[in-house]
């Protein structure tokens, strides 16, 4: 695989990391600035807004532009952004530096997944999308327990810093082995945008997009309220919730990578059996949320499964729109982030009336939803007349 590859998973890192690590960092912030516990979870909200927002956006104003001026310009908005936002002292300058910072890491991830299809050969790039989407994986395993911690002893606004400076050398590192040209796969011209937007007609990619929606949005559901599940529910001391986030990033991990090994052979039987067994999962989790052997066991397992689907549903909604070079990666950041907006939300309607078995419950349906949606389009494509 090229350098290049893991030189982007480390950007992604840092910007999962960003995503993900304010959850733990809310109580600092809320003190610090003196707004309320709820004002600064608005934050996380922000931030999600501009993932939705930045994908389709970067990816537009980036067409013209050679991927390294476009991943270079997000990766410098990402690291100002960072450092305005550690020397904030108003709420407002906060929020704003978090929509921001979304904005970018969306586009950079947009641009980055697009730009692997024009570096690797076809049969090697579910393996080359499972290296970049390792990087959000490694950042729930590590990221955010050592922004955490960081926060915990220095403060939050050492976090924003720590996450700055990690950004700024990969600024340079992509700055420097991103060529002008991305490789052989590129497309000799560019695809009008117009011709790029009607591949959203397809409805394989349509399916594609929808099923990512579905099962990003069980995962952040259920994930969203990890820590409540792991006290309220099962009982266990608030100290292990940082293990049992580590065992879902680890799971997630293990996940992604068998994705990407089994992407080009076997993808079909990792969605077939794969997304059947992650709802019987949610669902098992949504019925023993009081069993603390559960959360052992169901942490690292529903990990694994969501990522190992989540991330063969990317590589098969890239291959579906091979007629849009440069909005194909936009397309499926889109749908991960509008799944991550939504099952947090979904969520907390269902913890209040169903109590901590109420998330897994609701990342259960919606993975169901994701299930019957791919039988309904097997049922159509089998009654489908020949010829």
């Amino acid at each position: 695989m090229p350098v290049l590859l893991y030189v982007l998973a480390v950007a992604v890192f840092a910007q999962g990391t960003s995503e993900f690590v304010l959850a733990g960092l809310v109580p600092g912030i809320s003190t610090d600035l003196g707004i309320a516990l709820a004002q600064a979870g608005y934050l996380t909200s922000g931030f999600a807004v501009g993932m939705v927002v930045g994908a389709p956006l970067a990816a537009v104003l980036g067409r013209r532009l050679p991927p390294r001026w476009t991943l270079s310009a997000c990766l410098l908005i990402f690291v100002a952004a960072h450092v305005v936002g550690a020397l904030a002292d108003q709420y407002a300058v906060l929020l704003g530096t978090r929509f921001v910072a979304a904005v970018a890491n969306a586009g950079f991830l947009a641009v980055a997944l697009s730009t692997v299809t024009t570096i690797v050969p076809p049969s090697r790039q579910g393996r080359a999308l499972a290296a970049i989407l390792s990087g959000t994986t490694l950042a729930l395993v590590a990221g955010v327990p050592a922004g955490a911690l960081l926060g915990e002893v220095w403060g939050w606004r050492s976090a924003l810093w720590a996450l700055a400076g990690v950004s700024a050398l990969a600024l340079v590192a992509v700055a420097t082995l991103t060529p002008g040209r991305t490789g052989p796969n590129e497309p000799h011209a560019r695809v009008d945008l117009r011709v790029e937007l009607r591949t959203l007609r397809s409805p394989d990619l349509l399916r594609q997009l929808v099923m990512g929606v579905l099962v990003n949005g069980a995962t952040f559901c259920a994930f969203t309220f990890l820590a409540p599940l792991v006290t309220d529910g099962a009982g266990l001391d608030p100290t292990l919730v940082p293990v049992v986030l580590a065992l879902f990033g680890l799971g997630a991990f293990a996940g992604v990578s068998a994705a990407g090994r089994l992407a080009g052979t076997h993808g079909h039987l990792v969605l077939g059996i794969g997304t059947p067994v992650l709802v019987a999962g949610w669902a098992l989790w949504a019925a023993l949320a009081s069993s603390a052997p559960a959360v052992w066991v169901l942490a690292p397992v529903q990990g694994a499964l969501s990522f190992a689907v989540g991330g063969m549903l990317i590589a098969r909604s890239m291959a579906a729109a091979h007629g849009a070079p440069t909005m194909g990666g936009a397309y499926s950041t889109v749908a991960l982030n509008l799944g991550a907006l939504a099952g947090p939300v979904l969520g907390g309607l269902a913890i209040g009336p169903l109590g901590t078995g109420g998330p897994p419950a609701v990342s259960a349906a919606l993975a169901g939803a994701a299930v019957a949606l791919r039988f309904a389009a097997g049922r159509r494509r089998a009654s489908a007349p020949m010829g």
